[in-house]
């Protein structure tokens, strides 16, 4: 069975950024993610999503 949740270790070595940087995005709550409890999960597709909506954002900025 395939993992639906990463972990904010993986995501911060997915995305290639310190662990600090997910967390601080999390408080922000401009990062996609679930909690249960104390601990933070993500979801990869949620992840990607938002990687994309980013690229398309800074597009859109730099185009204008």
């Amino acid at each position: 069975m395939e993992q639906c949740t990463i972990t904010v270790k993986d995501v911060a070595k997915y995305l290639g950024v310190h662990t600090d940087t997910i967390y601080d995005l999390v408080r922000e709550g401009s990062f996609p993610h679930i909690r249960f409890g104390r601990k933070i999960l993500f979801s990869k597709d949620a992840i990607d999503a938002w990687i994309r909506a980013q690229a398309d954002a800074s597009v859109t900025n730099n185009g204008e």
